[in-house]
């Protein structure tokens, strides 16, 4: 070895020399046994310099003892999410910020079904944002899925039309089928071929019962005017059957005709003479009133156009039966129509709709379930409040029965307490309902248990569903 050449080291010795020190001028928090890891630099972390040298950093610390139930802390609860990705995008999760999406189609044909029923009530109060959320979550983004079509009755009023009217000519194949008391706007005929064919004698029969007890505002008919009516709708069909269609008009005469009731008393004819006279009054002060609505054939407009119809019923007085009456000739209309276009599954979405779950209608409503099913239609029911809906109410049965369920702010306690009931929320739910924020809604799907969840819509589908331009006079503002 020469003297220039270095003396070799051991090991262990060449190891603690390159152990890096702390440097003087960098200070420690060593207050309550604890060291910063924002006032050390990276290789001084570590006891090893080697990993020092190659950028490792972390810190390697005595340990302390502790048990299972101390350390639990350390491992953060994750909370899941309350919905797949499956469906449409219908808000947030209000403690998570997850993404909570619910189709009621989607739901309804999973495996295994997630929902027993596809039918779907949205119901608060005013203000709290269920038109925009309809709008957005039923019409629009469905939609955008192959074979899906939605059909409104439009009950509310924007500019002089329907508020879906826009959307109805951006998605649809032409404009709303408009109803007006004066006649100028589209027709509905009670025995349209179309209705008869597809839900019989008995369907058609079950229409007219309930057309003479929605223009009767809700009273019910007597064994005498139901037979005198059933005659004279039996005695109409036949009549005319292979001629042309029937409407109204032609039954109206037929009322009170007792010609094939020979076998009765004078006493029992006279009685069903004057049962079907009391029911073809009715239907005269109803043709009377709303002639141009439903006396004559169905108007060549009203058809099912492209992916979105509406049958803009916002200009009939909201007092009176015509709206309730269009509703329920519409609905049996639209049953017979889908029946005829096989391979869709249609939305059909009720504004306004309480008249539909309770009253008459709720009785053909109920049993058309079945039906509705065979030809992939699902219903929305969107009204303010369920506690006017009488107990013995069919649309009792018709709402314990949806099995997607969004319900915005209740502003009085006792709505409240019946949303908690009649869907089976926690107690505590209740308070949350009664203090939601416009765009908030308290959402259960099959026997899941409620979310609160957000409603968010993009920059675009505020523009579409906006319905606040009255009160913030923006056609005054556009017309200056």
């Amino acid at each position: 070895m020469s003297d220039t050449t270095a003396p070799r080291r051991s090991r262990r010795a060449r190891k603690s020399a390159e152990t890096v020190d702390v440097a003087a001028d960098e200070p420690i928090d060593s207050e309550a046994g604890e060291v910063s890891p924002y006032e050390l630099p990276g290789p001084q972390r570590r006891a090893k310099t080697r990993k020092a040298e190659r950028g490792y950093y972390a810190p390697v610390f005595q340990g302390a003892p502790s048990t299972t139930r101390q350390s639990s802390v350390l491992n953060t609860a994750l909370i899941g999410p309350v919905t797949g990705t499956a469906g449409v995008a219908n808000g947030r999760d209000m403690l998570s910020h997850s993404l909570i999406t619910h189709d009621p189609v989607t739901a309804y044909n999973s495996t295994p079904r997630l929902i027993s029923s596809p039918n779907s009530i949205v119901c608060g109060g005013v203000g709290g944002g269920k038109s925009s959320f309809v709008k957005t979550v039923y019409v629009t983004r469905p939609l955008v899925i192959r074979y899906r079509r939605a059909v409104i009755f439009d009950k509310k009023a924007r500019g002089g039309e329907g508020e879906y009217a826009e959307l109805v000519r951006e998605w649809g194949q032409g404009e709303p089928i408009r109803f007006t008391t004066d006649g100028s706007g589209s027709r509905l005929n009670l025995l349209d071929p179309l209705i008869v064919s597809q839900i019989g004698d008995a369907g058609t029969y079950r229409l007219l019962h309930a057309i003479v007890r929605i223009a009767r505002d809700g009273a019910r008919i007597d064994d005498w005017e139901e037979e005198a009516a059933r005659s004279a709708l039996k005695r109409t069909l036949a009549t005319y059957d292979g001629r042309r269609a029937p409407t109204l008009a032609d039954l109206l005469p037929l009322l009170g005709r007792v010609d094939d009731y020979s076998d009765l008393t004078e006493h029992a004819r006279d009685r069903l003479h004057q049962a079907g006279l009391g029911v073809r009054f009715t239907l005269e002060g109803l043709l009377d009133e709303y002639g141009g609505m439903l006396d004559g054939d169905t108007s060549e407009n009203v058809n099912l156009t492209g992916k979105l119809t509406s049958f803009d019923i916002s200009q009939l007085p909201t007092e009176g039966p015509s709206s309730h009456v269009v509703r329920a000739i519409g609905n049996q209309w639209m049953l017979g129509r889908l029946r005829t276009d096989p391979g869709w599954q249609t939305t059909c979405i009720n504004e306004e709709g309480w008249d539909m779950v309770d009253g008459p209608a709720a009785h053909l409503l109920k049993s058309n379930q079945k039906l509705s099913r065979g030809v992939g239609l699902n219903n929305v029911f969107v009204f303010h409040k369920g506690l006017d809906i009488p107990l013995d109410s069919p649309g009792r049965t018709v709402i314990s029965e949806a099995q997607s369920i969004y319900v915005f702010r209740q502003d009085r306690k006792e709505d409240a307490d019946w949303a908690v009931r009649t869907f089976g929320f926690d107690p505590s739910t209740a308070t949350v309902l009664q203090n939601l924020a416009p765009g908030q809604f308290v959402f259960k799907y099959g026997a899941v248990p409620e979310t609160h969840v957000e409603h968010v819509r993009s920059s675009i589908e505020v523009g579409l569903t906006d319905t606040d331009e009255g009160m913030r006079g923006d056609r005054r503002r556009d017309d200056a």
